[in-house]
């Protein structure tokens, strides 16, 4: 029996865990007390990684798609086909033809972290879709360009923050989102017992209990309370932009745009009082402690870029971006933000330099908004999309109209999918290859520790041995990039450094990172490298955050913009929706502390009881449409239906039902024997792709138009 230091995978919260093994099984997996940031703390979700590691329905061999069903081939043989496929398809229909769609797991990933941007390069194609157009988005397009780079993304400094008003966030059930910060929910109430912590939100969450006061707010409707709140900010204080030196730009602009967003104005649409939104306003401008925070429900919206943009401006005017107990930025040791040097790169325009083929939608950091794939696919055209390389992924279920998704993948030429089990989408797939599970790989935090509350740095090896025929996700994407270069005629020194990295490694790779990183050998004696962080597994505290906002900006960048151009038309569209009609009934998603997007309900710990997916109904358009608590209601929007048990509470707002995300495990050939007796119904059926935020092209589920009644028998 032994205890390993290992890493929780799971979420952005990255918690420290101490897994034992005996006879190679995990027999119990605990919090880390001795890690110097989650200091011991768990949630449910991490006892699941023991069965992801152990579960027999997890692929441990490559399969292929037959008449018969599914075939076990060798590695040589997928891998050789999967690279012929895809080089035969763009010979013939260009590089365009082949398509990506990468999942959330790769963030957690070291190897996929350093190695796919290389294979991403190799297939040359410019259809590249992920997780990031239904998630953070806006965030990503407002550091873009407010601040002139789309990972520059400032995180609430929560452990110093006496006043907080929070806006589509639920972190005491997402443990965190662009905030990595184990243990949030002890944090949040630190927050409210020796300040404020305000909540808006259409339904009373876990962190709204535990506010100081939540506000029940319209879904699609915070971009107007922002602004309102920027109208008082401006009509009764001044600015306070000292903090950002000289570097502000287009103050001006933003006061003239908030003069036409007055309390009393928005009051009715947004469903909060004008004098409450007034006290908020001068409250933050007040508090030399404070922030503006927001997140899912705020950037999955129809006006999500915008509420992006006014979230940072609102900071930036009362002296909270980059400042203590404010919105800052972290000074991580492997930088993707600088060059080697250390210094910030130039700005780089990587908004709209190309579009989606039917809508038009602009890439964003190199990618397409994901609403547009199913139509990219399915409309006819010799641009079409025609293979798809599918990584760790569940798009059916994770992506706005799902049913559409589902027939659009069935249309495919080729699809290959990487990933641990048989899914509601890469069963259209005609390979699946086999990766290892999280505690067979060796982390360090890449992605959050450029977003956590505190700055840290942490390397851990795998705790267990890989299993059957399972291979590290960075080996695939080295061996599919080889076998590429081969058939592409690659330049023999373009494939002699293909091989060098493979001859690196993960570990190398960081290594050299590291060392030539900010807080490398070059910062001077005790910098760091890996074999510090080996020789501290638990991980090392490198501080708080501390305001460094122009060290961080790249170097042509001429300051903050606190209204850019790119926002105008959102603007405009923002004021006509104040009087524009509204729908009787919304639909909003919701995450449930014992479940990960998709892909943890094969677990019997995280899912005994009864099923939690249910449709959350104020009793009032309950009582309208003649529906009891417990009733079996069916949902309607404008592309499908689903069916759910009603469960009534007046912690939802009126004029507003919930669904939870990840659910629909009812679709033939999916290998999740757990998941299917409690398959539940997908949100993302009713989720309509056509609809979008108006300036980043991200899915806007929330505020969806539903019907609901009782179902028929």
């Amino acid at each position: 029996m032994t205890r390993k230091i290992h890493t929780c995978t799971l979420c952005e919260a990255a918690c420290g865990i101490l897994v034992t093994v005996d006879r190679g099984r995990v027999t119990r997996i605990e919090g880390d007390p001795d890690d110097p940031i989650s200091r011991g703390h768990l949630c449910p979700k991490a006892a699941a990684l023991a069965d992801l590691q152990h579960d027999p329905d997890r692929l441990r061999h490559p399969v292929r798609k037959t008449p018969g069903g599914w075939q076990r081939v060798s590695w040589d043989e997928a891998m050789d086909e999967v690279a012929s496929r895809l080089h035969a398809i763009q010979s013939k229909h260009g590089a365009d033809a082949v398509a990506t769609y990468l999942g959330n797991p790769n963030v957690h990933n070291l190897g996929s972290m350093l190695y796919m941007p290389a294979l991403l390069r190799t297939l040359r194609s410019r259809r590249r879709y992920s997780a990031t157009s239904v998630d953070q988005l806006p965030h990503m397009l407002a550091a873009l360009q407010m601040l002139g780079h789309p990972l520059l993304m400032p995180v609430p400094d929560i452990d110093r923050c006496d006043f907080l008003l929070m806006f589509g966030a639920n972190p005491a059930v997402s443990n965190g989102s662009i905030a990595t910060a184990p243990g949030i929910r002890k944090r949040l109430q630190a927050v409210a017992q020796r300040g404020e912590l305000h909540v808006f939100d259409p339904r009373r969450t876990r962190t709204a209990t535990l506010a100081t006061q939540h506000h029940f707010i319209r879904p699609g409707t915070d971009a107007l309370a922002l602004l309102a709140m920027l109208h008082v900010v401006f009509e009764e204080r001044t600015p306070n932009l000292e903090h950002l030196g000289e570097g502000a730009k287009n103050l001006e602009r933003l006061r003239v745009v908030a003069a036409r967003f007055a309390p009393e104005r928005v009051a009715a649409r947004t469903g909060i009082a004008a004098e409450t939104l007034r006290a908020l306003a001068l409250k933050l401008a007040d508090t030399r402690r404070a922030l503006v925070y927001g997140r899912m429900g705020a950037c999955t919206q129809d006006f999500g870029g915008t509420t992006g943009m006014l979230l940072l401006a609102l900071n930036a005017v009362t002296g909270h971006l980059d400042a203590v107990g404010g919105m800052m930025f972290t000074q991580p040791a492997v930088d993707a933000i600088h060059t080697p040097t250390g210094k910030p790169g130039p700005a780089k325009a990587r908004f709209g330099r190309w579009t989606s083929r039917v809508r038009a939608l602009p890439e964003c950091n190199g990618e397409l908004p994901v609403a547009t794939l199913a139509e990219d696919i399915l409309e006819p055209g010799d641009d079409r999309i025609r293979a798809l390389v599918l990584w760790a992924g569940n798009p059916v279920l994770s992506c706005p109209n799902g049913t559409k998704l589902d027939q659009a993948f069935e249309a495919l030429d080729f699809c290959v999918s990487v990933d641990l089990y048989i899914n509601e989408s890469n069963r259209h797939a005609d390979l699946i290859l086999p990766v290892v599970p999280p505690l067979s790989r060796p982390h360090y935090d890449t992605a959050f520790a450029l977003l956590s509350v505190r700055n840290f740095a942490k390397f851990v090896e795998a705790a267990l041995p890989t299993e059957g025929e399972e291979r590290h996700d960075w080996e695939v994407i080295v061996d599919l990039q080889q076998r590429l270069e081969a058939l592409h005629g690659t330049s023999r020194p373009r494939r002699i450094a293909t091989q060098a990295t493979r001859l690196l490694g993960p570990k190398g790779t960081l290594a050299a990172a590291l060392r030539v990183g900010p807080r490398g050998l070059r910062a001077g004696l005790g910098g760091l490298s890996l074999r510090k962080l080996s020789a501290h597994p638990h991980g090392i505290d490198l501080g708080p955050l501390v305001p460094c906002l122009p060290q961080r900006m790249p170097a042509n960048w001429p300051g903050v913009d606190l209204c850019p151009d790119v926002y105008g038309e959102g603007l405009e569209r923002l004021e006509a929706s104040i009087d524009a009609p509204t729908s009787p009934l919304v639909l909003i998603g919701r995450r449930q502390l014992a479940s990960n997007n998709s892909w943890l309900h094969n677990t019997a710990r995280l899912t005994k009881g009864p099923s939690r997916c249910t449709a959350l109904m104020h009793p009032e358009d309950a009582a309208a449409a003649g529906i009891a608590d417990g009733d079996v209601v069916e949902l309607r929007s404008a592309v499908g239906q689903v069916r759910a048990p009603a469960e009534l509470t007046d912690a939802i707002m009126p004029g507003v039902v919930s669904l939870p995300h990840g659910y629909g495990h009812d679709r033939e050939g999916v290998g999740w024997r757990h998941a299917a007796a409690k398959p539940g119904c997908s949100i993302n059926d009713l989720t309509d792709d056509a609809r979008v935020d108006v300036v980043s092209g991200n899915a806007a589920f929330s505020g969806t138009p539903v019907e609901v009644s009782l179902a028929r028998r």
